[in-house]
């Protein structure tokens, strides 16, 4: 009985100290054609962190010849002369020392990629045409940063897997809890990792060459100017905070260095995508002025309650459904906090992403507001007088709860 629980107390003590170890959330790329780079290989295969290899080498070899030869794709000589292509890159040194190998800390794995330039041109060329080759290099070239990240997870996936932002700046100061999981695309093994972390890891497994700069604090009055203006300078702001005060902020900084502000609000399973563009008109008012004469200082105090209320007041009562309304009054009360889905939050990624790289190619976009509504789309009725005066009475209700 003794030995068992010595025993168990062992396996509990290597559990315990196990969890408290902390793997990088950075990707480190090497070069087998340097000796030094093959000499870090080699501690890390002795030290036994590479659990993983992965070598498609010769398939991303393929697609890239294809790419770069599409009108030969569908000849009969295709393939004979892919091979006769890779056998004389085999002849130049072996294929291992072509383009570049990726060790990701955090899984343990090791990956063979192509060298940036054509590692970037065949990940993204299912885009052609819908994306053209000036758009897609505006948009990966650009910094874009995103405070928030639950709907701004969703968002930095949609623009990354779209080929956009080389370079980003992520703030949150939240670690990734059981409850964020019904709207963040995240395991369970990134339970207790600071959102930054879990971000920064899914989008360097996306594109290992990606920049990435974290803010685990979130954003604050002292670190928000670094955000913006540290090099590099960020191009355009996605909004995805809960801190409303914090969301002045942004719009201060924003103004003040010209960039546009996107931010997106869930609304059951429907979103809705709000546009600011400091960067055509710095008198642009804070929110469209849909919430009132607002400051820093009169947003750092507000209450869960309070701050439901504002954002109410900024989607607008008639545009909340009428799950969120009966919601609301149940902060508190039946439910913790406001109700969110991923599905919305996938939707309102989705569209972020559309109007990021409409405005970093200098596109027309909507300058304010856009509803997203599957309900609308979706449900037959949605339109029909009683759906409507249901909607509306559910509305007036809500307005009279909140005054």
């Amino acid at each position: 009985m003794g030995q068992k629980r010595k025993q168990k107390m062992k396996i509990e003590e290597i559990l315990s100290q196990k969890a408290k170890i902390l793997s990088e959330s950075k990707p480190v790329i090497f070069d087998l054609n340097k000796e030094e780079d093959k000499a870090s290989i080699s501690k890390l295969v002795d030290e036994n962190k590479i659990h993983h290899v992965v070598d498609d080498y010769k398939e991303q070899l393929h697609e890239l010849f294809a790419v770069k030869n599409p009108s030969k794709v569908f000849a009969p000589t295709f393939k004979d002369e892919l091979l006769a292509h890779i056998a004389g890159l085999e002849q130049e040194k072996p294929l291992t020392n072509h383009g570049k190998w990726v060790y990701f800390p955090w899984i343990s794995t090791f990956v063979h990629i192509l060298d940036e330039e054509d590692f970037q041109l065949v990940r993204t060329a299912r885009n052609k045409n819908l994306i053209n080759a000036e758009e897609q290099e505006k948009f990966y070239n650009a910094t874009i940063g995103i405070g928030g990240l639950s709907v701004g997870n969703s968002v930095a996936l949609a623009v990354v897997l779209q080929g956009g932002g080389k370079r980003m700046k992520l703030a949150d100061f939240d670690t990734l809890a059981l409850t964020n999981t019904n709207r963040v695309r995240a395991g369970v093994e990134n339970l207790g990792v600071r959102k930054v972390e879990v971000t920064a890891r899914q989008i360097y497994q996306i594109n290992p060459y990606a920049e990435i700069e974290i803010f685990p604090d979130g954003l604050t009055k002292e670190n928000i100017s670094q955000f913006f203006t540290g090099l590099p300078k960020l191009d355009i702001v996605i909004d995805e905070l809960d801190n409303l005060a914090v969301k002045v902020l942004i719009r201060e900084e924003a103004k003040k260095n010209r960039i546009a502000v996107v931010m997106a609000a869930d609304n059951g399973d429907n979103g809705l995508v709000d546009i600011e563009r400091y960067d055509l008109n710095p008198e642009t008012p804070f929110f469209h002025g849909r919430m009132g004469d607002v400051s820093y200082e009169k947003l750092v105090n507000l209450d869960k309650m309070g701050i439901g209320r504002l954002i109410v007041q900024h989607i607008g009562v008639e545009t909340v459904t009428n799950r969120v309304h009966e919601s609301m009054p149940q902060i508190g009360r039946t439910i913790v906090s406001w109700p969110q889905l991923g599905g919305a939050a996938l939707l309102n990624g989705s569209a972020v992403a559309y109007v990021v790289r409409k405005i970093l190619n200098g596109q027309p976009i909507e300058e304010n507001r856009a509803l997203i509504s599957l309900d609308e789309k979706l449900i037959p009725s949605y339109n029909s007088p009683i759906q409507k005066k249901k909607r509306l009475q559910s509305a007036t209700a809500f307005r009279k709860i909140f005054g």
